[in-house]
């Protein structure tokens, strides 16, 4: 129960709010949605304006973005507007008044909550993700036990006082709408039908927003070079609104970039130097290539790749981050060591499957996560299974979690092993620590090796992920605070140099090869509209007898795959298009890149990037500062051509289900 006075309040607030709105009659709640939803939506982003001050300066364009923004409230407004006014000549009449008004009331205070719950969720958002609630918000919805463990470990006071937050202004703004519906009363019939097409007219001129062909959509609203400053333009409702629409057409995802002749697709892509003189085997997989090992063997070599949870270059000293990996520098002189090698995306299933499939991004998900991919979709480990490799996923965590269970399982992973196969003596938010994780996995190595059959092993890290938790006692704290990224990254990097250490001592060290590599870094963010510098990850091949080189040019983790195949020594047909390293290191490469709905393609002279709604932008990207200048002329067309074919091919073969091998 609310005091007695602050029902006065209510009350009191409830009387002016209905004089205001009086003259809107049996439409007054519509009116009211459009007022408060405007002040909650502008008050925002003042908020967030204030906040990132000196990025949103630095456009020269403040006052532009403040009209846009309010141009984007209203666009949200006229969608959560629509419903009940085109419910209003079936209900608004003085028979029915009392269904109206609980029916308007309940609508008004529901569009508000989700409106004032997404703005409350975004500061902490744009903390980790650069940009507004988007897919990725959505998307992590799925797994509310581990979302829910992380917000309540790591972030257990903002997420008490945001739930009381909400359930008090529920409340209140519930008890404020009843009280300014007290007064309302109905027109007769003939007005409010009158009323009503022009009300119609006016809400869909309001939520097309332009007299262009197409109506107004996020893209309509990236002015500036900044996708952050970008995303404050628009607001988070509309945001994730149209994330969840946008994925319900990702099958055609890649579209967004405009037209695009599905048969320059293929020539493009296999004009890449490292594909050109190859033999392309089946038409109806127009990937499908024959790849001859570059290493031969008489009996090819067992492959473990250990993926890293955000390890960005921003964790490696020797690649411009700060000194939190000693272990890995030190095993960097061992093997290949990747100066320049750049993520795909910014979640783990974009890394797995650029680096587990040689699967190049999309707008879209992951096919980790997508329908069509669950099966018979390639990865190394269906082709290297065919091959006679016993093939496993280990994770120290849940395994089902961003449906890594599905989609190993049904394209060619033997056996997982997760959390429930540990007796971690550590464990987080995320499951097993990262000792517990390797623990078993040399548990499980040494029984693979046993058995006599070639293998291949994918093991993912999990404790440099927030909040951060690991073991006590096992590192030098680099923050004072324990739980903190930099202390979380140290850990981690530990207990890779412990298992790699504990891995040379056995038997199998000799004839496997080890690739260690991050999904992604831990936060992606920049003030453009790509942020490549931190795309920048580390990446190292080392075992057996990989001798110690570095890899100077540009690289993409869809490179990864066909480079090991070949050090290991297997010949097989594939659909994969990245690049064969070990044949060739030394001539210009390019990364493949995807920052939202933004797609880069990148060499060592530019950066060509494709927008939705929008002409293709160049960028000048400087490689020592991690600065990327865009520029006003435009791009070369023979590189919006790679780029584009680049991004639509996956999304093709995906939605054909070509990305195979043959039967």
């Amino acid at each position: 129960m609310m005091p007695r006075h602050e029902d006065t309040f209510l009350q009191r607030s409830g009387a002016r709010l209905e004089r205001l709105t009086r003259w809107a009659g049996p439409y007054a709640a519509l009116v009211q949605l459009l007022l408060l939803g405007a002040a909650l939506l502008t008050l925002s982003r003042l908020g967030l304006i204030a906040w990132q001050w000196d990025r949103v300066a630095a456009t020269g364009i403040v006052g532009r973005i403040l009209v846009q923004g309010v141009r984007a409230d209203l666009i949200l407004l006229g969608y959560f507007i629509a419903l009940p006014l085109l419910l209003a000549p079936l209900l608004a009449y003085q028979k029915t008044l009392r269904i109206w008004k609980a029916v308007s009331v309940t609508w008004v205070t529901f569009a508000l909550i989700f409106i004032v719950f997404m703005e409350v969720s975004t500061p902490q958002f744009i903390m980790q993700f650069d940009v507004r609630p988007n897919r990725l918000f959505v998307e992590y919805l799925s797994y509310p036990s581990e979302v829910i463990a992380t917000l309540w470990n790591g972030f257990r006071i903002a997420l008490v006082l945001g739930v009381l937050a909400t359930i008090a202004f529920t409340i209140g703004i519930y008890k404020l709408l009843q009280a300014a519906s007290i007064n309302v009363t109905t027109w007769r019939a003939w007005k409010m039908l009158a009323v009503w097409p022009v009300l119609v007219v006016l809400v869909f001129v309001q939520i097309r927003s332009t007299t262009a062909h197409r109506p107004a959509n996020p893209a309509l609203f990236a002015l500036t070079g900044d996708s952050m400053v970008n995303s404050i333009i628009i607001n988070s409702p509309w945001s994730v609104l149209d994330a969840i629409y946008s994925m319900s057409k990702e099958a055609n995802s890649s579209e967004i970039y405009g037209e695009y002749p599905r048969e320059k697709v293929f020539t493009t892509v296999k004009s890449a130097p490292w594909l050109r003189d190859l033999q392309f085997t089946n038409p109806e997989l127009p990937t499908l290539h024959q790849q001859t090992a570059f290493v031969q063997r008489e009996r090819p070599l067992n492959l473990v790749i250990v993926l890293e949870e955000s390890l960005g270059a921003t964790f490696v000293q020797s690649l411009g981050g700060l000194p939190v990996t000693p272990e890995l520098e030190k095993l960097k002189t061992e093997g290949w060591w990747f100066e320049q090698l750049y993520a795909t995306g910014t979640r783990s299933v974009r890394g797995i499957e650029a680096v587990v499939a040689g699967y190049a991004p999309t707008p879209a998900r992951s096919v980790v996560k997508l329908s069509l991919a669950q099966q018979n979709f390639y990865t190394l480990a269906l082709g290297l299974g065919q091959q006679g490799y016993h093939t496993e996923f280990v994770y120290g965590g849940e395994a089902h979690f961003d449906n890594m269970r599905g989609f190993f399982t049904g394209n060619g992973f033997q056996s997982v092993v997760d959390r429930k196969s540990m007796k971690p003596v550590f464990e987080g938010s995320w499951g097993a620590s990262d000792e517990d994780l390797f623990d078993k996995s040399l548990e499980r190595l040494k029984t693979l090796h046993a058995d006599g059959k070639p293998f291949f092993s994918l093991i993912f890290t999990s404790s440099n992920h927030e909040p951060f938790e690991f073991p006590d006692g096992r590192i030098k704290l680099h923050d004072p605070e324990k739980q903190t990224v930099n202390n979380a990254v140290m850990y981690a990097d530990y207990a890779l140099g412990r298992f790699i250490a504990q891995a040379k001592k056995e038997a199998y060290w000799k004839d496997t090869v080890f690739l260690i590599v991050a999904d992604h870094d831990n936060r992606v963010y920049g003030d453009s509209l790509v942020p490549i510098k931190k795309f920048h990850i580390p990446g190292l091949i080392l075992g057996a007898d990989v001798q110690p080189k570095r890899i100077k040019t540009i690289a993409s983790q869809v490179d990864l795959a066909p480079t090991l195949l070949s050090l290991i020594g297997v010949s097989s047909e594939h659909p994969m298009i990245g690049r064969d390293l070990a044949r060739d290191s030394d001539t210009p490469g390019r990364a493949l890149i995807q920052f939202d709905n933004y797609f880069a393609w990148l060499d060592d002279t530019s950066a060509t990037i494709l927008r939705p709604g929008q002409e293709p932008l160049l960028g000048a990207y400087d490689f020592g500062t991690g600065v990327m200048t865009p520029q006003t002329k435009a791009p070369d067309p023979a590189k919006v051509d790679q780029a584009m074919s680049h991004v639509i091919l996956p999304s093709i073969l995906y939605r054909e289900q070509r990305y195979k091998l043959a039967k």
